[in-house]
C-alpha cells in the first residue's frame, strides 16, 4: 500500500510541476513579446519596478529577474514599495522578501492613508485620490533613483477594463496603453505584463507561493465600477470560451476608416477611384461569428445596468 501511494504522489508532484513549467514559459514568453514588441527596455535601462504587494507585482519582477538574466541587453532593477501607512499594513514582508532575492530596493513611507480618509466622504471610492497621490510620489522617486523606465504590473484584463470604464462612463474608445510618456514628459511608463492573462497570473502566484499583501484601501471596495466591469468579462470568459482573447485581439487590430472619429480618418476628404480602396465597403460586412459569440438576452441587460 505504500509504494502505490508514494508512486500516486510521485506522479503528481511530476504532473503539478509539468503544469507550473508550462505556465511558467507562457508568462515569459509573453512579457518578452511585449518587450520586443513595444520597445519597453533597452540596453542601460534603469527600470524601476513598483511592487505593492499583490500578485501582479510579484509576477512582474519575478519575470524581469528572469530576463535580466537572459536579456541579450544589460539592465538595471531597482524595486520600490510605497508604504503607504494602512493599519495593519505588514511592514517586514517586502523588505524581507526583496533581501532574500538580493535585489536591489526602497521603501517609501507616505502616510497617504490618513489623507485619502480625511478628504475621501465615507462610502465613497478612494481609488481616484489614492491613485493621484501614489502616482506623483512614485514619478517623483524614480527621479530621485535615476530610473528611465517604470514599471507597472497592470495586465491584459486590466486594458480590457479600462476599456469597457472608459466606454461606459467616459464616453471614449480608450483603454489602458502598454507604453507612455507620463504628462509632464519625464518618465516613461511601461507594463511587461500586458500581454499576460490575471487567470495565469493568479495560478502561478499561487505556485510560487509570493507573500501577497492584500489592500485594505481601495481594491477590495465593493462598490467599484470597475469591479462590475470585472464580474461581466469573468462572465463572459466562464459562458463564452475565446471572447476575452478575440476582444483583446481587436484592440490590436483597429480600423479608423470605420470608427467615427474624424481626427483619426480624413471623412470630408474622401474621393472616388479607379479601383478597390484599402478599408473599402467590405469592411461592413457583417462578421461570420460562432453561435457561442452572439450577446444573449442575460449579456444584453448586464451592459445596460451597468451604463446606468
Amino acid at each position: 500500500m505504500s509504494t502505490v501511494v508514494a508512486t500516486h504522489s510521485a506522479a503528481s508532484q511530476s504532473k503539478a510541476k509539468y503544469s507550473f513549467n508550462k505556465l511558467q514559459k507562457r508568462l515569459r514568453r509573453n512579457v518578452g513579446k511585449a518587450i520586443d514588441q513595444f520597445a519597453m527596455i533597452e540596453d542601460g535601462d534603469r527600470v524601476m519596478v513598483c511592487l505593492s504587494g499583490g500578485k501582479d507585482s510579484y509576477t512582474l519582477l519575478d519575470i524581469l529577474l528572469y530576463m535580466q538574466r537572459i536579456a541579450p541587453i544589460k539592465f538595471s532593477i531597482v524595486a520600490v514599495n510605497l508604504d503607504q501607512k494602512q493599519p495593519g499594513f505588514p511592514e517586514h514582508v517586502l523588505p524581507d522578501y526583496l533581501a532574500s532575492l538580493g535585489v536591489e530596493y526602497k521603501i517609501v513611507e507616505e502616510d497617504t492613508y490618513s489623507i485619502v480618509k480625511e478628504k475621501i466622504p465615507e462610502g465613497k471610492t478612494t481609488c481616484s485620490l489614492c491613485s493621484r497621490l501614489r502616482r506623483g510620489i512614485l514619478y517623483r522617486t524614480a527621479t530621485e533613483l535615476g530610473a528611465t523606465k517604470i514599471a507597472l504590473g497592470h495586465h491584459r484584463d486590466d486594458m480590457l477594463e479600462t476599456l469597457f470604464l472608459n466606454m461606459f462612463h467616459g464616453g471614449k474608445l480608450k483603454a489602458m496603453p502598454p507604453k507612455l510618456v507620463t504628462d509632464d514628459g519625464k518618465h516613461i511608463v511601461i507594463r511587461p505584463l500586458a500581454l499576460c492573462s490575471e487567470k495565469d497570473i493568479e495560478r502561478y502566484a499561487r505556485a510560487a507561493e509570493f507573500p501577497i499583501i492584500p489592500c485594505n484601501l481601495c481594491g477590495s471596495q465593493d462598490n467599484l465600477q470597475r469591479q462590475n466591469i470585472k464580474q461581466m468579462l469573468q462572465d463572459w470568459d466562464r459562458r463564452f470560451p475565446g471572447r476575452i482573447e478575440s476582444m483583446f485581439r481587436a484592440m490590436q487590430n483597429v480600423t479608423p476608416s470605420h470608427l467615427v472619429d474624424g481626427t483619426l480618418y480624413d471623412f470630408k476628404g474622401i474621393t472616388t477611384s479607379e479601383g478597390p480602396v484599402a478599408d473599402g465597403d467590405i469592411g461592413f460586412d457583417t462578421p461570420k461569428l460562432p453561435a457561442m459569440d452572439v450577446p444573449d438576452e442575460d449579456s444584453i441587460v448586464q451592459i445596460v445596468n451597468l451604463t446606468e
